[in-house]
């Protein structure tokens, strides 16, 4: 038997999977190809794992022996090889092409070579991943699995991702059989790869539109163009911006502001009643105008640090919230960031409009009071300050909401308030961990009355203006509507 002993065990990952049989101390070697199956002892089991094409017979002997502590066959290994050649599952190949399992199971490495039997291969048609899509260990402790092409996401566990990445490796029959999985959490398991885009040959599924409601006129987004070629480009002149040097100067720069403002804090008051009695409405134009850029430059804060770390970002647009216009940047790619990270990308915009504020503070303290620079200056902090005011409302869907599911680390935090409460009034089980709870138990409340009292005194007020000032047309409107809402098929493609 020593001449076999130094023989390389071959690879057989790619063709046999190991499994364990619930309760029994054998081992199932599956075929990745094929229905075929064979059962074999523990120590045989622990041998095969070592069948990757880097150790010999010895060496893997040698290994049982420290596992089991000698209470095995001496020459286990051997024989293993000489039974999966007997079983068809390994073939010899000498150099001139002859086989022969009799005259010389195995030969010497230098010699020969030992291969496996093909015994079938995955269908064509078997689900395989996009070559683009790769995991992403996340310090949280779960796995993304991210779409490039398509921008797309999916959030798993350990197991679902052993499972998962099985797809074109193993049949889905012997994935099934592998890991345990029912038919239907399989198919659940396609059908979101295949919602995302992660299968070759789909594309994401595109949200479903119902029928138009008057709701959507409160908020909507028009799509603009795709900045990631120009932030690609530019990326690499702006670096130096999130460099510690730079981090202190701002930091520096931005106490000095707060400092400054806080002392300053009425005579800020009054010069802005000054404004408003000598300029009114005049000053609406310039307003909105500073606010704009505000917002530009704020959403820009996002995307470039996205981008610094190499995240994706694929759109920009704007967003109107009942008909008041302002911007949005898709950075959902950031998920898939650390949380420290997702912090800096989701804070960079609000850092920017900090940094605005105080620069219209600084210029407006260096200018002439009553000069245009002056009152451009002072505007521009206040646009900066009533944007920062808004935009970091933990209860609506802006930045301090975004920052507070960072900071927590709990996706989807406002639905899965509301599923907690929905499960704790209706007596279902909640799934969330402890800490969790808690901090879905302290927002789900505030959450759920500010979007009551913000559409309620919104309807009641489009209501009472409506009523006051075109009664008969809102009611026709109203009518026309109702007819085309309740109708199924009215104004639906049926395709």
């Amino acid at each position: 038997m020593n001449e076999y002993e130094s023989l390389i065990c071959p690879d057989i990952r790619a063709y046999w999977k190991l499994a364990a049989i619930k309760g029994s101390d054998r081992v199932i070697l599956l075929s990745a190809q094929s229905h075929s199956r064979f059962q074999f002892s523990t120590p045989e089991g622990y041998a095969l794992r070592y069948f990757t094409g880097q150790f010999t017979a010895l060496e893997i002997q040698n290994r049982l022996n420290q596992e089991f502590q000698q209470t095995i066959f001496p020459n286990l290994v051997v024989e293993l090889l000489q039974k999966l050649i007997a079983l068809g599952i390994l073939a010899a190949e000498v150099e001139d092409g002859e086989k022969g399992i009799e005259e010389a199971p195995f030969h010497s490495p230098s010699h020969s070579k030992s291969t496996l039997v093909n015994q079938a291969s995955p269908t064509p048609n078997s689900p395989r991943l996009k070559p683009c899509v790769h995991w992403i260990a996340h310090p949280d402790g779960y796995w993304i699995l991210r779409n490039p092409e398509d921008i797309t996401f999916v959030q798993v566990g350990d197991r679902d991702k052993a499972i998962i990445s099985q797809l074109g490796q193993l049949p889905t029959h012997l994935i099934k059989e592998e890991y345990c999985i029912s038919q239907t959490e399989l198919k659940y398991l396609l059908q979101l790869l295949a919602a995302t885009g992660m299968l070759e040959g789909t594309k994401p599924a595109k949200p479903r539109r119902g029928k138009f409601t008057p709701l959507q006129l409160l908020s909507f987004k028009i799509r603009l163009f795709n900045p990631d070629p120009f932030l690609t480009r530019h990326i690499d002149k702006l670096r130096f911006l999130w460099t510690p040097p730079t981090a202190f100067l701002l930091s520096t720069f931005l106490i000095i502001s707060a400092v400054i403002g806080f002392n300053q804090q009425p005579e800020i008051v009054f010069i802005g009643q000054q404004l408003l009695a000598n300029y009114g409405t005049t000053l609406l134009l310039p307003f909105v105008l500073l606010t704009a850029l505000v917002v530009t430059l704020h959403e820009l804060g996002h995307a470039f640090t996205l981008k610094h770390f190499d995240g994706i970002v694929p759109e920009i647009g704007l967003l109107f919230m009942c008909f008041i216009p302002s911007a949005y940047t898709n950075t959902s790619d950031s998920y898939c960031l650390s949380r420290s990270r997702r912090i800096l990308v989701v804070g960079a915009g609000v850092l920017v409009q900090l940094i605005l504020a105080s620069i219209g503070l600084g210029l407006w303290n260096l200018s002439t009071n009553g000069t245009w620079l002056s009152t451009t200056s002072f505007l521009l902090m206040s646009a900066a300050l009533f944007t920062v005011a808004l935009n970091l409302n933990p209860l609506a869907k802006f930045d301090g909401y975004y920052l507070a599911v960072a900071i927590t680390g709990i996706n989807n935090l406002r639905s899965r308030a509301q599923n907690f409460y929905a499960n704790l009034l209706t007596g279902k089980p909640s799934r969330e961990n402890w800490k969790t709870s808690c901090i879905l138990a302290a927002y789900g409340p505030f959450s759920i009355a500010y979007i009551w009292f913000v559409f309620g005194f919104l309807m009641l007020h489009i209501a009472e203006w409506n009523l006051t000032n075109i009664p008969i047309t809102a009611g026709i409107l109203l009518f026309v509507w109702a007819i085309y809402f309740l109708f199924p098929t009215f104004g639906n493609n049926p395709n």
